[in-house]
């Protein structure tokens, strides 16, 4: 009895020591948290992420930037961005948003999107920007959405103003 306690006690006292040091060091960004598990008809898988899919069919997998702090950090401090891959930037009304690259170490093209999904304005390959002042890049209509792709993406895969963009598992987007 007391062999079992024990030892059930080093495996407890060993997990809760492994998921203590999952956090991230001070000042360092912790890594994405995978997408939860759900149980379907007796089998496991992961939840579908959001996506856009862009005009030639290509399906970028996003994050999404909803709450300030999020859109905010942004894909600040980032080395690398996959090709299938993108941040979508949510905003509770329509707006001329701007947008800088402040701490943003690679180039992103960044997609301005109306609140159905249509392209209002691309800026293509944005140059990082290291030291204040860095350029703002304010479309001239206003945008519901923000996508950033990695530079040269967008017009890879047939993204310029007036496409529209499909999404699917974006909460409350497109509106229309």
């Amino acid at each position: 009895m007391k062999l079992t306690f024990t030892f059930s006690f080093v495996i407890a006292s060993l997990s809760l020591a492994a998921l203590s040091g999952c956090a991230a060091p001070a000042g360092q960004q912790a890594p994405p948290t995978p997408a939860p598990a759900t149980a379907v008809a007796g089998t496991t898988r992961l939840m579908e992420p959001p996506t856009a899919t862009l005009p030639d069919g290509t399906v970028i997998r996003l994050e999404l930037a909803i709450t300030p702090e999020e859109r905010a950090q942004g894909l600040m401090f980032r080395r690398s961005l996959a090709t299938d891959r993108g941040m979508l930037f949510l905003f509770e009304n329509s707006a001329r948003w701007p947008f800088w690259m402040k701490d943003t170490w690679l180039p992103l093209d960044l997609i301005f999107l109306d609140s159905g999904g249509k392209v209002s304005q691309v800026f293509e390959n944005v140059e990082p920007c290291s030291a204040e002042p860095c350029p703002q890049y304010i479309p001239v209509r206003d945008a519901r959405a923000v996508l950033e792709l990695a530079g040269g993406s967008g017009a890879a895969h047939g993204v310029r103003e007036g496409v529209t963009l499909t999404f699917s598992r974006v909460p409350d987007y497109p509106l229309e």
